[in-house]
């Protein structure tokens, strides 16, 4: 038996997976939260195989949460299922320590194979990924400035590309001011950006940000 943790910020959505995943007599439900800081908890306090996770929740998101949920349960294997298409953010999450990024769009069973896999200890790799890893590997020089971000700078790019203020997102991070205006000016140069509006348009740009 597969034990699955859904972390979703939308009812509907956690109860359609639940409802779907409980027609497959090797998948029990055992935990939901509606927040990256719920998912932490979650973890914590409950036996999971594998966390089917959203990015986009209030507060604390997926990406903010995936290093502490990392750190916190190294084995537990981590699904993304996001609203975001693969080129967006499949790269830099699996090189996080994700296990997986699917698309919302997907078709249902995939989720099912998906968490099947990660359940085994292995990653999932749609074509659609390893396309972008192999486009990666052809074209190291050439990889977007965002890419090139480590895990860090581009959770405060994405905050701050969305207006938050320094003060914010450090208690997001729980990090000093000084340490976020730190990573601020160390993503800035790694991308030659000059300016917070600068960053908010390579964002829209790039959707990475809606």
């Amino acid at each position: 038996m597969i034990k699955i943790g859904i972390v979703d910020d939308h009812a509907i959505v956690r109860s359609g997976l639940r409802q779907f995943f409980s027609e497959h007599v090797d998948l029990r439900v055992v935990g939901e939260a509606a927040s990256g800081r719920e998912a932490i908890e979650l973890v914590r306090t409950t036996e999971l195989d594998v966390l089917v996770m959203d990015l986009s929740m209030p507060g604390q998101s997926g990406i903010d949460a995936l290093a502490m949920i990392r750190a916190k349960a190294p084995d537990v294997g981590i699904l993304i299922l996001s609203g975001y298409p693969e080129e967006h953010y499949a790269m830099n999450l699996i090189r996080q320590g994700a296990s997986g990024y699917l698309n919302k769009e997907c078709d249902p069973m995939e989720i099912v194979n998906a968490i099947r896999t990660i359940s085994l200890g292995r990653r999932y790799i749609t074509p659609a990924v390893a396309e972008l890893l192999a486009r990666q590997l052809d074209r190291k020089d050439d990889a977007a400035p965002h890419e090139q971000l480590s895990e860090r700078e581009f959770q405060v790019f994405l905050k701050l590309a969305k207006g938050e203020t320094a003060g914010d997102i450090a208690k997001t991070l729980s990090l000093s001011v000084k340490t976020v205006s730190t990573y601020r000016t160390r993503l800035m140069e790694k991308m030659n950006l000059s300016s917070n509006s600068d960053l908010t348009y390579y964002a829209l740009k790039n959707k990475l940000i809606d």
